[in-house]
């Protein structure tokens, strides 16, 4: 109670509007003397006109409101919080009272206040503007039987500026500014809401990026507002970064510094909001954080200023002291400018000078201005400091005199110093299509300083260069990339890794530059989580339309994390046996997104066939979940169900032409390139009768085939068939099957020989590919997988799709040696590793040779060379060993 006392006491005397208040509300002013705060009192009558009684309301909570900060009974979110909620209250119900004015007795539909700025994020101030874009639905919007939607939208919305801005003897009750909507200068004061998701898809320009961080329908048919932000947040949420648009808005911080130079200085008169290390700062490095990261971490994506920055730190993407100290700052700044505000219920942000500013410090509580001046001067140093930071505008750059550039390049580490510089001069003369803008040409030069040391020290700095010349000549536009580079220097160091080591990932790079932005993120270097968590990111928010839209969507995501998983190997940060098990998760995630979303389209048409459903079953190395980054999928389509039934749409068609159709489509949905690229190659010659059947079978027919007719190599197959996609029951009915085949129930037929004869004709037919080919030398993963199975068949045994699984219970069963787990490590490591640095299978250069025995474990490449003689001789004993009988 003294506290609140004593709060009043200073507002009397330092404050002439809250003074005003107190003696015009006396009910609240004797409340507050004795203690009662009470957010919700009010001496407004419900019976009054709608304006009177939002002034009166407005007044009562500005002063209940002041008191209880004054008196540090509510703080910082409490105060702004309940001004926010004010806010809200009195823009919806100036949009019904307008509705209802035109319309008497219309539902208040239509029509919807987007708020941003403070409004949007929670946090307004005593004296903020709102600043809301008003949208409506013209099949929605109530209007007059003449009326056209625009005009009564029009109409509407001047009525609710009206309602909100004329001021009386009771003062007013918010400032309207409406100049954030789409081209104020040139379009209505509200918008059809159809226009603005296209503006901002189209047109809309970076700032409005920042802008929409803080968006929130606020008022009105809310549900509307709804469907409008979930329409435009790919527009603000980018998973593809534009760098360019990081730069804009740090360009507005300059210029706000430039047209407010005389509140920059700190002291009397200094701009709270807009000055150096003040408010708009600790804003603006929040939101460019969340704009290079919230993209892709949906936890970023917070309105509210101290929010973002404590969700950033704990990301890990900005320093915690930092954080701190900016949220420290942005609460004491707000706190004084509410102050400032407060003596006379203007919107001001600048500390006073002379006398006020003593006022000022004695409402806040403090003694004198010199002691307010030195409670601020600390913090606003600190985000001075931190944001200045964000921005160094000097930036070296490389001279374009040939013998200068020469000497630039050799000082940096290039041994050909003329090659290098005759790469440059090719991208300065514009002879590439993405380098021909001027824009271009100026993120090249911007870069350069940062991509030149970081190419000639890569492992072979030469080659680096000539393959980042090969993706400039291909890219149809290398802006971003630069800026990215720019923004993100140790992106340049890794770039140059891949560049000089993975011609796989390089041409990746080439058909999507994009795919560098996922390397930002910290958890590209983690292992990928597991398939129900992949399954959520790729039926992530961004995929939320049509069919083609998902097709994107899912491709987009597994070249992100296909890339990122080879860059781990690359950057020698994971093993190379988990990167293959990630990379089947992908797959395995990509199939049951992929497949429930064909269903789902395709039963649009045909419906569903009743009791009925596809499974799908891999096989190879996506049945075994481990694949390489050109792996593709050996999958067999299934059917549950009665063959002779009919699907229930529109269209309906029996149940084996319906399968075999939606596995036409499905296949089609994991191969063909869309515009965000390829994805899967797909084989299903693994299905009954091969290439000649059918491509989708019944699960009893699949049953009878491998019980009666499949061949030995089939059933070698078979030993690595898994279950992908299908329900829980379905998948456990043919995995018992598979598990009855393998354990006996088939044809007698000399496994061992029908073995030996093919893999003597694949050794015919499909030789080595080089000296390292890890598959298909003698001794390497065909053979020893080929003596896996024919221990699995002979023995019923061992019957594990996952080949390292399978080869532990036969080890310790004693029908493998113990070196074939080994084995099967080595040659599994290498056959990953190579087919991202040496896709040809022959022998790397010297530095690449580092690399791939790094990620086999060992310790040069004499080692590796050795090993593989000694692996490949093991599994070649361990397969005449097998086959002997």
């Amino acid at each position: 109670m003294d506290s609140i006392v004593r709060a009043i006491a200073r507002a009397r005397e330092f404050s002439p509007f809250l003074a005003m208040a107190l003696d015009r509300e006396p009910a609240l002013d004797a409340a507050l003397s004795s203690g009662r705060l009470d957010l919700r009192a009010s001496s407004a009558d419900p019976s009054m006109p709608v304006a009177r009684r939002l002034r009166i309301e407005r007044r009562a909570l500005a002063l209940n409101v002041a008191i209880g900060d004054l008196a540090g009974v509510l703080d910082l979110t409490a105060v702004t919080t309940a001004l926010t909620d004010f806010a809200d209250y009195a823009l919806d119900t100036a949009i019904r009272t307008a509705i209802e004015e035109r319309t008497p007795g219309a539902e208040p539909c239509g029509f919807v206040g987007i708020a941003l700025g403070k409004q949007g994020s929670g946090e307004l101030n005593y004296s903020s503007d709102i600043d809301p874009i008003l949208l409506f639905d013209p099949q929605t919007l109530p209007r007059r039987a003449r009326d056209e939607p625009e005009e009564a939208a029009v109409r509407i919305g001047k009525r609710v500026v009206e309602l909100l801005q004329a001021r009386d003897g009771d003062g007013y009750v918010l400032r309207v500014d409406l100049r954030l909507r789409p081209s104020p200068e040139i379009t209505p004061i509200v918008l059809p809401v159809d226009a603005a998701i296209g503006y901002y898809e189209a047109q809309a320009l970076p700032w409005e990026r920042a802008a929409f961080i803080r968006a929130r329908a606020a008022a009105g048919d809310v549900a509307l507002g709804q469907r409008f932000l979930d329409a435009v947040r790919p527009f603000v949420w980018r998973r593809a970064l534009d760098f360019g648009a990081i730069g804009e808005i740090r360009g507005i911080s300059r210029r706000i510094r430039d047209h407010h130079a005389q509140g920059q200085l700190f002291g009397p008169g200094y701009d709270l909001k807009r000055g150096r290390g003040g408010i708009r700062e600790a804003e603006f490095f929040a939101q460019i954080h969340q704009l290079i990261h919230g993209g892709r971490d949906g936890a970023l994506r917070a309105p509210a200023t101290r929010e973002a920055l404590a969700r950033l730190a704990e990301a890990g993407w900005i320093d915690r002291d930092e954080a701190r100290t900016l949220i420290a700052g942005y609460t004491l700044l707000r706190t004084v400018e509410h102050r400032v505000q407060m003596i006379d219920d203007r919107q001001t942000h600048a500390l006073p000078t002379g006398d006020a500013l003593d006022r000022v410090a004695k409402l806040h509580g403090v003694d004198n201005a010199d002691a307010l001046l030195a409670l601020l001067a600390p913090h606003v140093a600190g985000i001075g400091r931190i944001y200045d930071a964000l921005d160094d505008d000097v930036r070296p750059a490389f001279s374009r005199d040939a013998v200068t550039l020469d000497t630039d390049l050799a000082q940096a580490g290039f041994a050909d110093a003329a090659a290098a510089r005759q790469r440059i001069e090719t991208w300065r003369s514009t002879a590439y299509p993405a380098l021909r803008s001027p824009a271009a040409q100026e993120a090249l030069e911007a870069v350069l300083p940062t991509l030149v040391p970081a190419l000639a020290a890569a492992p072979v700095p030469q080659a680096a260069l000539l393959r980042l010349d090969a993706l400039l000549e291909r890219l149809p536009s290398a802006i971003n990339i630069f800026r990215l580079l720019e923004a993100r220097p140790g992106l340049a160091t890794l770039l140059a890794t891949i560049l000089s080591h993975a011609p796989t990932l390089a041409d990746d790079l080439a058909r999507r530059p994009e795919l560098l932005d996922g390397l930002i993120d910290a958890s590209a270097f983690g292992a990928v989580g597991d398939v129900a968590a992949l399954m959520i990111a790729m039926r992530g928010g961004e995929a939320g339309g049509d069919y083609q839209t998902r097709l994107d969507h899912v491709r987009r995501v597994v070249g992100e994390l296909r890339f990122a998983l080879g860059t781990q190997i690359v950057a020698g940060v994971a093993d190379p046996l988990d990167v293959a098990a990630g990379y089947a998760r992908v797959a395995e995630a990509a199939i049951g997104v992929l497949a429930d979303a064909t269903i789902a389209e395709f039963a649009r048409a045909h419906g569903r066939v009743p009791g009925s459903e596809l499974v799908v079953l891999a096989l190879g190395r996506m049945g075994g979940a481990m694949l390489t980054h050109a792996s593709d999928l050996d999958l067999i389509y299934l059917f549950t169900g009665d063959f002779t039934a009919e699907s229930d749409g529109t269209k309906p068609l029996g149940a084996t032409l319906y399968y075999n159709r939606l596995a036409q489509r499905l296949t089609a949905a994991l191969s063909v390139a869309t515009a965000a690229g390829p994805l899967y190659e797909i084989d299903t010659r693994l299905r009954p009768s091969g290439g000649q059947g059918p491509l989708v079978v019944t699960v009893d027919s699949f049953a009878r085939y491998q019980r009666e007719d499949a061949w030995t190599w089939e059933h070698m197959a078979l030993t690595r068939a898994r279950a992908v996609y299908g329900s829980a029951e379905a998948r456990s009915t043919v995995s018992a099957l598979i598990a009855g085949v393998l354990g006996g129930d088939r044809p007698k037929r000399d496994i061992v020989a029908d073995a030996v004869t093919m893999r003597a004709e694949m050794a015919t037919h499909k030789p080595p590919q080089g000296p390292l080919d890890a598959k298909l030398l003698p001794g390497g993963l065909v053979d020893l997988e080929f003596a896996v199975h024919v221990v699995q068949l002979l023995h019923h045994a061992g019957l594990r799709p996952n080949l390292a699984a399978a080869i532990d219970e036969l080890v310790g069963q004693g029908l493998l040696p113990e070196a074939m787990r080994p084995a099967y490590d080595v040659l599994t490591r290498l056959l990953v590793t190579l087919r991202l640095v040496a896709p040809d299978a022959k022998e790397p250069g010297t530095a690449t040779q580092a690399l791939v025995a790094r990620a086999l474990g060992l310790a040069d490449w004499a080692a590796v060379v050795a090993t593989l003689a000694t692996t490949r001789q093991d599994v070649k004993d361990t397969w005449q060993e097998v086959t002997r009988g």
